[in-house]
């Protein structure tokens, strides 16, 4: 599990690309502090299991689902990345719960400035799971959502985001890993599926939801 607060910009190595296996091999250092085999991290927001570590590298495989659903795809060589390593329990939770499943890519269709901000309009197949002020997780990094319509939404970055994360590079037309509140998710599911639970939308509705 993850905060959605980038902690380093890694970059890419080299790519392992046989037919039958994807794997990535990235530079960092600041993440490589206790990093171990078999420890999560999270990979432009995806959370991928490390295979082989040094003291400035590590190896970590991509499934295909995984090559599915986010953009890890399209990355190459001496790529830039967003880098988190994964939640302490000790720790405070500075952004909001992210799982690294990446649920699909999101397309930056609109990009401007105000004041000391940047704005992205990311177009999706459906905003089900976004809100007007809630959460949502973009190449791993947590955001608040500033608007929504039926198939886009808007976010707004301060100028740390930007220095600290890849999405400072990011263009119109640009494919983005897109992670929806978790909470929304399980809401949904208990709410349309399920209909001897005692959660309901008019219950969610009463307790201001």
């Amino acid at each position: 599990m993850f905060t959605g607060i980038v902690e380093e910009i890694g970059k890419i190595i080299s790519i392992k690309n046989d037919g039958s296996n994807y794997s990535l091999n990235i530079a960092a250092s600041f993440v490589m502090e206790n990093i171990k085999i078999g420890d999560s991290v999270a990979v432009n927001g995806v959370c991928l299991t490390v295979r082989n570590t040094n003291d400035c590298s590590m190896t970590v495989d991509v499934m295909p689902e995984t090559m599915r659903r986010s953009t890890l795809h399209s990355l190459k060589q001496n790529s830039p990345l967003n880098l988190e390593r994964a939640l302490r329990i000790d720790g405070r939770v500075d952004g909001h719960i992210v799982t690294g499943h990446i649920d699909e890519a999101g397309r930056i269709v609109n990009i401007w400035d105000e004041k000391n901000s940047k704005h992205f309009r990311i177009q999706v197949p459906s905003t089900r799971y976004v809100v007007e002020k809630g959460s949502v997780a973009i190449d791993g990094t947590s955001l608040t959502v500033v608007s929504v319509d039926d198939t886009s939404f808007e976010v707004a970055l301060i100028p740390h985001t930007l220095r600290s994360t890849i999405l400072s590079s990011k263009r119109i037309g640009d494919n983005i890993n897109i992670e929806y509140d978790i909470i929304a998710k399980y809401i949904e599911k208990y709410t349309s599926k399920n209909k001897k639970s005692e959660i309901n939308t008019r219950i969610l509705i009463e307790k201001g939801f």
